[in-house]
């Protein structure tokens, strides 16, 4: 018998069109948002059980998602509170706005599902993105309360009748629209809550319906849930963040990783955030092996409030350079429904971000600490994340000081400080700055680095993406030091001394040198100079200015303000050494063999760098078979 008909207390008759519409493109919270209410309504009956105002057996508190193929409904069913007929008057009907016109206009401000879900308090009703009609079975734990059910058709009437129901809880039934029969796929369904759900803090169990078998009561009134193949729980109630560090041992921390990425390397550490004040936090945060991949490992970490994910764009809670780990983060004081601009803007957030900043370089000052070696041989794999860390974040550079390291070719690892005293001595140049060498690729430059140990000159590796930020980095930081790479030019050049000599050549035979090398390579970017080197340095040098190369590589990763460089033409400077033999034996040549082992000469430079390709490398096989 029809107790009350009524209609729902929203003063726009456009609220209905504008979720199932203008929503649809994050439809699947609805379920979400339904097993978390369900979660929420099992939790508070465990709490008034605690403190002794309720009395009644709590019994099983498993939560239950159900689809029917069938009939076309997804069902979600507690045992918790329940809800008496004017408690669904009060939480169901009454979503509370102020009108049609505000509403129209705080939506426009809104960018996803989640804000305007969690601005206007829609989250049951985001089961309408989905179905035609909502029906809601429930009985409250209030002693002598009556059973209620409520009806609604996706407009704003509905209608509250008398209920059956014998079992304390709450039974929410969707049925289908046309457009969402996606949703009876039992695979969508529990990668929705493989999604949402996995860690939620009340078993939740899933099943399906076969199609042979009806609903209906037993002759005790109840409804019979015995048709519904039931599968086994499907969530983890008590993840580790939940447990106290003193209670895991490294084995929970990896196993617990392996949940979350089955495919990935184990982790090097992990940090175990817990905090009470002033914000609450938990979270386990693991360090991967980055590897020097820079793109792949974002967007890795995962955001929960109360065991609900979230979201994985933590952007605004994670300082960006923690964008490389790996793990979670939940905290009560982000609402479920979170949205990019609440992000922003919350105090919570701010202070959130700079602790969990500050966690992570105690932790890599701690390992530093701890077994210098160990964190050495971790290096390779955590010094992008440092770096990044240095470039992006000044109060974690501050820090980051003490356990950021420089590696050399010779694989040795040096702090900062540590390298400026091992370098002082023989590489500063006339203007008191201490040049450091370094090579981005120690094969393919190693003629250079050679030729820099020759003279007793350390050569550091600088090969990881955005080493050229780093050294920038660290060129405005460290007083008066320049970095160089090894190739840069020609080595009294990179490390200027007061003691250079001129070259032996004359000024015509200067002259005559460059005119025939600049027919030999007949190519407006490489500028001829003649140098005076020392004379078992190589007799043909070719560079980039390291600015313009470094600017160059940092356009290669898409910086703002980088594109400029990244558009300009390459030009390298060609250094003759005019202390080498060679030159003279070129100056002796005559005709065609002078531009001949000119080229050559020039050839073999290319080569050194990785140049020399396609047909240039073919017709320098030939000219050396022929000179020979």
């Amino acid at each position: 018998m029809i107790q009350e008909k009524g209609t729902i207390s929203i003063h726009t008759e456009n609220i209905f069109p504008i979720i199932k519409k203008f929503l649809y493109s994050d439809h699947e919270i609805f379920l979400r948002e339904l097993v978390s209410n369900a979660v929420d309504a099992t939790q508070k009956i465990k709490r008034l059980a605690s403190l002794g105002q309720y009395n009644g057996e709590l019994g099983d508190l498993t939560i239950e998602v159900s689809v029917d193929e069938t009939a076309k409904t997804i069902t979600v069913k507690d045992r918790g509170l329940g809800m008496t007929a004017e408690e669904i008057k009060k939480y169901i009907n009454q979503i509370a706005f102020s009108g049609a016109t505000e509403f129209m206009e705080k939506f426009k401000e809104a960018k996803d599902a989640n804000e305007i879900i969690g601005r206007f308090g829609l989250g049951f009703y985001s089961s309408f993105m989905v179905a035609d009609k909502v029906e809601i079975q429930t009985l409250s734990y209030q002693e002598g309360a009556e059973p209620a059910r409520w009806v609604c058709d996706g407009s704003t009437e509905f209608e509250i009748t008398e209920a059956n129901r014998t079992e304390r809880g709450t039974e929410v039934t969707l049925y289908l629209n046309s457009e969402s029969e996606e949703f009876l796929n039992r695979w969508k369904i529990q990668e929705i809550l493989d999604k949402y759900a996995k860690f939620l803090p009340v078993p939740i169990k899933f099943g399906t319906k076969p199609e042979s078998v009806e609903d209906g009561v037993d002759e005790e009134g109840k409804t019979k849930y015995n048709s519904i193949e039931v599968d086994n729980i499907i969530n983890n109630t008590n993840p580790i963040w939940t447990k106290a560090p003193s209670e895991l041992n490294d084995e929970d921390y990896l196993n617990f990783y392996k949940e979350l990425y089955p495919f990935s390397e184990d982790p090097l550490f992990w940090i175990h955030l817990n905090v009470d004040y002033p914000f609450n936090l938990t979270g386990v945060l693991y360090f991967p092996k980055l590897k020097n991949d820079f793109e792949i490992q974002r967007n890795k970490i995962k955001l929960f409030s109360r065991q609900v994910f979230i979201t994985d764009e933590v952007k605004d809670i994670v300082p960006e350079f923690l964008m490389l780990l790996h793990g979670v983060i939940d905290s009560p004081d982000i609402p479920l429904n979170v949205s990019r601009s609440f992000l922003q803007a919350d105090s919570s957030v701010k202070k959130i971000n700079s602790y969990i900043s500050r966690k992570v370089a105690d932790k890599l000052a701690e390992l530093y600490k701890k077994d210098r070696k160990a964190y050495e041989n971790k290096w390779n794999d955590i010094g992008l994340f440092v770096k990044y860390g240095m470039i992006s974040e000044e109060k974690f550079a501050e820090k980051a000081k003490e356990f950021a390291l420089l590696t050399n070719t010779a694989n040795e690892h040096f702090t900062l400080d540590e390298y400026k005293e091992k370098v002082k001595p023989l590489q500063t140049d006339k203007s008191e700055t201490a040049v450091y060498l370094y090579t981005q690729d120690a094969q393919r430059q190693d003629t250079y680095v050679q030729a820099a140990q020759k003279r007793s000159y350390d050569v550091l590796v600088m090969n990881s993406p955005i080493d050229n930020h780093f050294m920038q980095h660290l060129e405005t930081k460290l007083e008066k030091v320049s970095f160089k790479r090894v190739d840069a030019d020609v080595l009294d050049k990179l490390i200027e001394k007061e003691d250079t000599q001129a070259h032996a050549l004359t000024e015509d035979d200067s002259k005559k040198v460059k005119e025939i090398f600049e027919k030999a390579i007949n190519n407006p970017a490489m500028k001829v100079e003649i140098e005076s080197l020392h004379p078992e340095e190589m007799p043909v040098h070719i560079s980039m200015q390291e600015w313009m190369r470094r600017m160059k590589d940092m356009a290669k990763l898409g910086g703002n303000g980088m594109n400029f460089y990244g558009s300009l033409p390459d030009s390298y400077k060609v250094a003759i050494n005019g202390n080498h033999k060679l030159v003279n034996k070129i100056l002796e040549a005559e005709g065609e063999k002078q531009t001949d082992i000119a080229k050559q000469a020039f050839d073999l430079a290319l080569l050194s760098q990785g140049m020399l390709t396609g047909a240039d490398l073919t017709a320098f096989v030939e000219r050396s078979v022929k000179l020979i």
